[in-house]
C-alpha cells in the first residue's frame, strides 16, 4: 500500500474540489481524506495501491470543473490502513 499526501494550490475552493474529490476517491477505491485550508489550498492524504493513488492523483492535478489547479505538491506518507475516505473540516 502507498500513503500520499497531497497540498494543491490554485482555485480550488468554493468550486466542488473536495466533494468531486470524495466521488473520484470512492470510485478509485482509495483510502484518506480531503479538507480546505485557510490559506485558500486543499489539503489531502490518499492510501491504495500505486495504481489507484496515480489514477487520483492525475485527477487532483485537473480539479473539477471551475477549478485552476497551479500546483500539486505530493509527499510520501506512512500507510495507516485507514478505510473509507471523508472530507474533513477545514484546518
Amino acid at each position: 500500500m502507498r500513503r500520499v499526501h497531497v497540498l494543491v494550490r490554485g482555485e480550488v475552493q468554493g468550486v466542488g474540489y473536495r466533494y468531486t474529490m470524495r466521488m473520484v476517491a470512492r470510485e478509485a477505491g482509495v483510502a484518506g481524506w480531503v479538507r480546505n485550508r485557510r490559506d485558500g489550498s486543499v489539503e489531502a492524504e490518499v492510501e491504495g495501491t500505486d495504481a489507484q493513488v496515480d489514477e487520483v492523483l492525475a485527477w487532483m492535478a485537473e480539479g473539477p470543473p471551475g477549478s485552476r489547479v497551479t500546483s500539486a505538491t505530493v509527499t510520501d506518507a506512512a500507510p495507516s490502513g485507514e478505510r473509507g475516505f471523508d472530507v474533513r473540516a477545514s484546518a
